[in-house]
């Protein structure tokens, strides 16, 4: 089942939230603050985020403009929710990046409506194609032109994260902390390595994985 983060810090609005949620199935963390949120955030990615736009220590919009901007959140659904009612604030949160727009005060049976239907929507992207190769995160399972390859867990985790940003140059500072949980200095060979073995496992397909000097790594469309 999906796991959710509610970021907001009036405590009865999040209660309800968390409540509602976890009763219709879902996992649930709660954050008062968005740098809880920030901490959590780089360690475990969601699979949605509500969001309340007016927080004590950073705007909601300025969460939602760079949770876009960062590869691993890119393509999480969002719904934002406030107490502003005009049409300009829901803009301004759609422009941002949001996915949603839920105003203060609503409905729980709307709440859970709007999630469901955001997760339907995500689901779909989990079936990923580029060129030869296909990856089905629902099953974990790769093919290349049809036929199946094994893949270690980080091989697997890597090939998806270039897949999700694909003709997107990754920095390999950003590709070691998303997959290895450590930073980049020391321990360039280890990159380099799971690159090599994973282009070799993909084949002739495994050339559209380049190699981009002193920045980091990109698949070609």
């Amino acid at each position: 089942m999906a796991h959710i983060y509610i970021v907001e810090d009036d405590v009865n609005i999040r209660e309800i939230e968390a409540f509602s949620l976890k009763n219709s199935g879902y996992t649930v963390e709660e954050f008062g603050s968005a740098k809880e949120f920030w901490s959590r955030i780089y360690e475990k990615v969601p699979d949605l985020i509500v969001l309340d736009v007016m927080l004590p220590d950073e705007d909601g919009l300025s969460i939602v403009k760079k949770l876009r901007q960062w590869a691993e959140s890119r393509y999480v659904p969002i719904i934002m929710v406030t107490a502003k009612t005009t049409e300009l604030d829901r803009v301004k949160g759609l422009d941002r990046g949001a996915d949603d727009y839920l105003t203060k005060p609503f409905g729980v049976m709307e709440l859970i409506s709007r999630v469901k239907a955001l997760l339907r929507r995500s689901m779909q992207n989990h079936q990923m194609k580029v060129g030869e190769i296909e990856l089905n995160d629902e099953k974990r399972q790769v093919k290349v032109s049809g036929e199946p390859i094994t893949l270690t867990y980080k091989e697997y985790e890597l090939l998806k994260m270039l897949m999700s940003n694909t003709g997107i140059v990754l920095q390999r500072e950003d590709i070691m902390v998303r997959i290895w949980g450590m930073d980049y200095e020391g321990e360039s060979r280890t990159l380099d390595m799971h690159i090599k073995t994973l282009r070799h496992k993909l084949g002739d397909a495994g050339k559209k994985i380049r190699t981009v000097r002193n920045v980091g790594y990109q698949l070609e469309e």
